[in-house]
């Protein structure tokens, strides 16, 4: 395993959130209370560049490259994650459908939570069968404001035909 070395802060309209990599790879993402000191690499620049993009609504997919640590399992399912569109979403149970094991819905639902590499990884796509946002590792408001944020920025891209 690759150890990170490197670290970045990335000041959020969520609060703090604190980028780790290695020379070659993005390790994690996720949401801090603080800023600490930085240790800057070129792609920890482009993770908050791109994350920037985002939060302006100039950027719906990241291009980075990302280290996935977990089970072939876990892996699997944060792929599928990278795959969902922006702004869209999927239940747990439809998430574990779509990866051929309906009762697998506790297991996507664990994996998810394990994911280190919030946002860029789109963990925060994944609700409830009712329709509802639930579970997440980064606190729910926070999902509530993603789901609202991609929904807003969508609905601009669209042009009227009429």
């Amino acid at each position: 395993m690759l150890i990170p070395e490197y670290i970045a802060f990335y000041e959020s309209p969520l609060g703090w959130m604190e980028l780790k990599a290695s020379a070659e790879q993005l390790h994690s993402a996720r949401f801090v209370t603080t800023k600490g000191q930085q240790r800057l690499t070129p792609l920890l620049k482009d993770a908050q560049r791109q994350l920037q993009e985002y939060f302006v609504g100039k950027r719906k997919d990241f291009d980075l490259p990302l280290y996935l640590n977990g089970t072939a399992f876990q892996q699997s399912v944060w792929q599928q994650l990278r795959k969902l569109p922006y702004a869209e979403t999927i239940s747990y149970i439809n998430l574990a459908r779509t990866m051929g094991d309906e009762k697998a819905t506790r297991a996507v639902a664990a994996a998810n939570a394990k994911n280190q590499i919030a946002l860029i990884v789109p963990c925060h796509r994944v609700i409830g069968s009712d329709g509802k946002p639930v579970g997440y590792a980064w606190e729910i408001w926070r999902k509530h404001w993603l789901l609202q944020h991609e929904q807003r920025n969508a609905e601009k891209g669209q042009l009227s035909l009429f």
